[in-house]
């Protein structure tokens, strides 16, 4: 059984052998800096700090939309269809934001003291 050659390869000249080694080898080495450069600590680093800025941005920025939408919603109820106040609701959120900023001050001072 013989082996099929194709005429490329029986063309080739020594000085198209060496050429294609030197390619390779050319090659090889930009591979081979590109793997250091990736794999160097301070590159890992700012990646991984790109990765992390990236990652509390979109979190800030979902909290942000949440927390607008909630007062957007929240100040919505406290109105009337005309912008005036409606006060039957203003009351009771009033005094339980009392409540609980005096539950915060008093428990701030017992561990104080």
């Amino acid at each position: 059984m013989s082996e099929a050659r194709t005429p490329a390869r029986e063309a080739r000249t020594p000085a198209q052998i060496e050429a294609d080694i030197v390619r390779r080898r050319e090659q090889l080495a930009e591979t081979l800096d590109e793997i250091g450069v990736r794999m160097h600590p301070k590159t890992i680093i700012g990646d991984a700090r790109a990765r992390v800025a990236s990652t509390v941005d979109h979190t800030a920025g979902r909290a942000f939309a949440t927390v607008n939408a909630l007062v957007t919603d929240l100040r919505d109820g406290l109105r009337h269809d005309d912008g005036a106040p409606r006060f039957d609701r203003i009351a009771p959120v009033a005094l339980v934001a009392v409540g609980l900023v005096g539950l915060l001050v008093v428990s701030a001072r017992r561990r104080r003291g």
